[in-house]
């Protein structure tokens, strides 16, 4: 059993290691917590730009030769801007590691950040916002989200337009300097590598890489309530959130595994009383959610303004209803959809350096595939139903987007 062997080297960049020496390549997961939640206030979308414009040139390479570089090592990589963190992934072979740690330490430590350089990355930024406009469902939770935090963990990851455009070069570079640190940085490897070899390279490379960084704002929440977002469209979309049990709580895969029980596959609740037997749908599902210091059960249907009000009664219901319990048939066909995910998972490593490093921000500890297995293995009939009646979904924040608000979005 591979077990992840976790440091925090002394410039407060945690370093998370799973062995598995069969495997020739690395998949790395770099999480530095630098997202719109930490954006400084007039600043919302400088995490997104600073994403972008790092790429446009680092050290001693412009932005061609920084690609050309990666590619000549056989990198595969991606980098975005979320909420709470900028992640940067990449795969690659073993005994590239050094050469590739050197290249990210330029990036991260010594990007060029060229004024001139910086309109390209604002106008693609831009361009995503708006694109928001062709996406009705993430439109009406990226406003939802607004109405559910009064923190800014209700913030938009793409940022705000009026703040896109005026964020200048001088600000943005200020930004970065204050920001990109190692402090709360978590790197996690899986592969054909070893602990003791990974943590000399990484310290070769990033042990010159400084800072306390920006911190996480508490989360606050406002009361629930309902809104409205007017759009002359053949659609009506429909968000509901509803608070839920943390990352952490000893019953969390009890919630877990209502979820899916609510919304895992074309047997599930949702699928089969919304879609199927009512026609009411063509799109409904359940989701867990959240981020640290809050979870939350987000729902989603997408129908027609002559049923939707139906589809927003129906779908609560359907919601409240997991008060009353789940069958054993239901319960034992959704461990078996979890356990094959954990197969799936294990079989990749570059979803479980993901998997570590999420467990390192959210638990401040890895969890082991085994323990994860355990733990849904132990939750039982009576259990997940003592757990139901005791925690129902209710009173959710509600969101519509179409032509008309629904009778019961009040």
């Amino acid at each position: 059993m591979a077990v992840a062997q976790v440091e925090t080297l002394p410039n407060g960049l945690t370093l998370a290691v799973e062995e598995r020496p069969w495997n020739p390549g690395v998949a790395m997961q770099l999480l530095v917590p630098v997202g719109a939640v930490n954006d400084p206030e007039g600043m919302e979308g400088a995490a997104s730009l600073l994403e972008g414009w790092l790429w446009k040139g680092a050290g001693s390479r412009d932005a061609r030769a920084l690609a050309d570089a990666f590619d000549d090592l056989g990198v595969r990589r991606g980098s975005s801007s979320a909420l709470e963190h900028t992640t940067f992934a990449a795969q690659f072979l073993a005994d590239k590691l050094p050469a590739v740690l050197s290249l990210y330490a330029d990036v991260l430590m010594r990007p060029h950040l060229r004024a001139e350089a910086l309109e390209a990355v604002r106008q693609i930024a831009l361009q995503e916002l708006a694109s928001l406009e062709d996406q009705p469902p993430k439109k009406m939770f990226t406003a939802l989200r607004r109405t559910v935090f009064a923190s800014p963990h209700g913030r938009n990851p793409s940022g705000q337009k009026a703040h896109l455009e005026s964020l200048s070069a001088e600000a943005l570079q200020a930004d970065f300097a204050r920001r990109y640190a190692p402090r709360g940085a978590i790197l996690a490897l899986v592969g054909g590598v070893r602990f003791e070899s990974v943590r000399e390279a990484v310290w070769s490379a990033l042990g010159e890489w400084k800072g306390e960084g920006a911190g996480y704002p508490a989360v606050e929440l406002r009361p629930a309530q309902a809104i409205h977002l007017e759009q002359d469209s053949a659609q009506v979309q429909i968000g509901l959130i509803y608070p839920d049990i943390s990352f952490d709580h000893p019953e969390f895969y009890s919630a877990r595994l209502a979820a899916q029980v609510l919304s895992g596959g074309s047997s599930s609740r949702l699928f089969t009383e919304v879609r199927e037997k009512r026609g009411l749908v063509y799109s409904v599902y359940a989701a867990p959610n959240g981020v640290k210091g809050y979870s939350y059960l987000t729902a989603y249907a997408g129908t027609t303004p002559e049923r939707a009000d139906e589809t927003l009664e129906v779908l609560q219901a359907e919601i409240a209803r997991l008060s009353e319990g789940v069958t054993e048939e239901e319960l034992e066909r959704t461990k078996v959809g979890l356990r094959a995910a954990l197969v799936m998972q294990d079989e990749s490593s570059r979803s479980r350096a993901a998997s570590i490093a999420r467990d390192l921000y959210l638990l401040g500890r890895v969890r082991t595939l085994e323990e994860i297995e355990a733990q849904i293995a132990a939750v039982d009939g009576p259990r997940i139903n003592r757990y139901l009646a005791a925690n129902p979904y209710r009173n959710p924040w509600v969101a519509t987007l179409g032509p008309r608000k629904l009778v019961g979005a009040e």
